[in-house]
């Protein structure tokens, strides 16, 4: 294999390790956000579940960052067309991201009754709001997104930013994500949280598994139908250049070739699937470090399963789909990918480093914390 080539897979693979790790680790706070009204029903108890991902929730945005930065440095093709697509929903999810360190600073200023209410209904908002996005994106990727280039690289948009946020099979996938998120985020309290939380936690978490189980699989029905994006013709080792060198097709039930091509790929669904069963399981038996990494993998295979279902595909185009932005011809430079493999292998491994032990300095139970405490959210 060409090493440009190779270079370009493992790209596409490890930008698949970015996102899982931003939706195992963001998304577990988001949860903790978006159940922070329905698990403390009294002030103490609500700040109990903010000191539980209090310590940790700045540090986890590193995966949002990485992300992104991944996409800038080794995609930058997808990046520009991407962000500039999304734009408005990209500016709502920045903004809903916003508020939120905002109300942890600020929640607890304040000892009235109506000013900490306010702000739990920001942790909601922003904690909901951006996984619902995150899973509409992958959403909007799979039924193809309304853009194109002209002759000078120009990109043009036919679709508004409403038909991406609130057409039913992307609303599907964003409550996919955010059933995930919760669960994620319920493991999280039950692991370091007292009762009532715990129970309350348990009650909602092993729920959620079961509505993102139920989603998931409603969503593989409604992909099986839908029409998907064949690449006919392409140049693996083509450079970043979208509007001209590849040969695309539409096909009804195209996003199933590769699991019809390689039936070793269907493990890949099965998993999350199982996962969100028996993370339900070990929820409701109480085994919640065990349902905490049932939910990780929940989320691994839901993200491999888009993965591998659009392989070579990052964004394909609805309106030129010769245009699509694939593996192929939205990477960078074979020097640029090389850099940024070295770094990746230096950085990503602190980052998991550092992240393990701060978890593990901050182990065990947190106890409700006093009115007085100014030093607990």
């Amino acid at each position: 294999m060409d090493s440009y080539v190779a270079l370009k897979i493992l790209w596409w693979l490890l930008l698949g390790v970015l996102l899982m790790g931003l939706a195992i680790m963001v998304g577990m706070d988001m949860g903790v956000g978006a159940l922070l009204r329905f698990v403390g029903k009294t002030d103490g108890e609500r700040r109990e579940a903010l000191n539980i991902v209090g310590p940790h929730w700045d540090g986890n945005q590193v995966w949002f960052i990485l992300g992104g930065g991944a996409i800038f440095a080794a995609f930058p093709t997808l990046y520009a067309t991407s962000f500039s697509v999304f734009y408005i929903v990209m500016i709502l999810l920045l903004f809903s991201m916003i508020m939120r360190p905002v109300a942890f600073e600020y929640r607890s200023k304040v000892a009235t009754d109506r000013w900490r209410t306010s702000w739990d209904w920001v942790f909601l908002i922003s904690g909901a709001v951006p996984m619902i996005i995150y899973g509409a994106a992958f959403g909007n990727i799979l039924e193809g997104v309304g853009f194109h280039f002209g002759w000078d690289g120009q990109y043009y948009q036919t679709e508004s930013f409403l038909g991406y946020l609130l057409n039913p099979f992307a609303l599907l996938c964003g409550f996919l994500s955010l059933a995930l998120a919760i669960y994620q985020g319920a493991a999280m309290l039950m692991i370091r949280g007292t009762d009532p939380i715990y129970s309350r936690a348990k009650k909602i978490g092993s729920a959620a598994a079961l509505v993102a189980m139920a989603l998931f699989v409603v969503g593989g029905i409604l992909v099986a139908g839908m029409k998907g994006y064949v690449l006919t013709s392409g140049d693996p080792a083509m450079p970043a250049n979208p509007v001209s060198g590849q040969v695309v097709e539409q096909v009804a039930g195209a996003w199933l070739h590769n699991y019809e091509a390689h039936p070793i790929l269907w493990a890949v669904p099965l998993i999350a699937l199982a996962a969100m069963l028996l993370g339900s399981l070990a929820m409701s038996a109480r085994k919640a470090i065990l349902a905490w990494w049932l939910g990780a993998v929940a989320w691994i295979g839901t993200i491999a399963t888009a993965g591998v279902s659009m392989f070579p595909f990052l964004m394909p185009s609805s309106d030129d789909p010769n245009q699509s932005i694939t593996v192929w011809n939205g990477t960078g430079s074979e020097y640029n990918l090389i850099w940024m493999t070295i770094f990746a292998l230096i950085f990503v491994p602190v980052i998991i480093s550092y992240t393990t032990w701060c978890f593990h300095v901050m182990r065990g139970k947190v106890q409700p914390p006093a009115p007085q405490d100014d030093h607990a959210y």
